[in-house]
């Protein structure tokens, strides 16, 4: 039986990665800080510490040893750097959970290798204030240049689910449902997006059926501009959005991206992994969340 740690596992997708793993016999361990309760009961064991204190992040792991670790709230160098050396000689494989945000925009699909994050300079001072996406360049040039164990950071794009506590889907659906209007400043935009459940799918299959390193994108086959979108929300909705260029901030569309914002997975799929298309899942989702809107769920 394979034995797994999973940093961060009580929220979003961390939750479908262990009732995946469970639901295929692994055994899972939890380091958590303890704040949130979750259904695993019994199922799981646990760790309790905050992964930004290194000292209680060792002492929490003491002897113990992981075929895979599965860090999904890893931000920072600092908390990179005090993670090679907790799990040096503890782990076979780690998977940190990386971002779509290390890219800048453009119109092609962007490739693992145009952000070489294994020749990227690591700031590792506690004091500098970096943004979310160099803070997730940062996590994967420590990992990569740094840790004496193998590494792969999956660079996900925005997850999707009906578990999504930021609902970002939700705030579109629920204004075009409220005739409320929507700030999109490029309509033209093409977007990737990946279902929670198959983010966890991608991750057990990264883990623990591959032997992929470095970095991997991943994300649901297919790609929708956000015209598309506000139309497959009218479509799903019955209700006429309103689309305006400018507006008021809190008028913005989290997906208010000013050029197109997509990624190649053909490193993931010579290895052998099949994503799902974005039409099976979208349309449904869409359906879901305006049912959950208009009270019916």
């Amino acid at each position: 039986m394979k034995n797994v740690l999973v940093i961060g596992g009580t929220r979003f997708f961390g939750k479908d990665l262990v009732e995946f793993l469970l639901d295929k016999g692994v055994q899972v361990t939890l380091l958590t800080r303890g704040q949130t309760e979750d259904s695993f009961g019994d199922r799981v064991q646990r760790l309790t510490a905050d992964r930004t204190d290194v000292h209680a992040l060792k002492q929490a792991i003491g002897s113990r040893t992981f075929d895979v670790v599965y860090d999904n709230i890893c931000y920072q160098a600092r908390e990179a750097i005090e993670a090679c050396s907790v799990f040096s000689g503890h782990v076979g494989r780690y998977i940190v959970t990386s971002s779509l945000s290390v890219y800048e925009f453009g119109e092609q699909a962007l490739l693992e290798e145009q952000v070489d994050t294994f020749h990227h300079p690591i700031n590792s001072n506690p004091e500098a204030k970096l943004d979310y996406a160099e803070g997730k360049r940062q996590v994967e040039a420590v990992f990569f240049q740094q840790a004496d164990f193998p590494v792969a950071a999956v660079r996900f794009p925005i997850v999707l689910g009906p578990h999504d506590y930021t609902k970002r889907l939700h705030f579109h659906v629920g204004r075009v449902q409220r005739s409320e209007v929507i700030g999109l400043s490029n309509l033209s935009a093409r977007m990737n997006f990946i279902h929670e459940q198959e983010a966890a799918e991608f991750l057990y299959w990264l883990g623990l059926s591959s032997e992929l390193t470095g970095p991997v994108n991943a994300r649901s086959d297919g790609e929708i501009t956000l015209l598309e979108l506000i139309t497959l929300i009218e479509q799903e909705t019955g209700c006429k959005a309103i689309v305006r260029s400018q507006t008021e901030e809190s008028e913005q569309s989290p997906f208010g991206v000013p050029s197109s914002w997509i990624m190649d997975t053909s490193k993931a799929y010579r290895a052998g992994f099949r994503f799902r298309e974005l039409s099976e899942w979208l349309p449904v989702l869409i359906s879901r969340i305006a049912a959950e809107e208009r009270g019916d769920r």
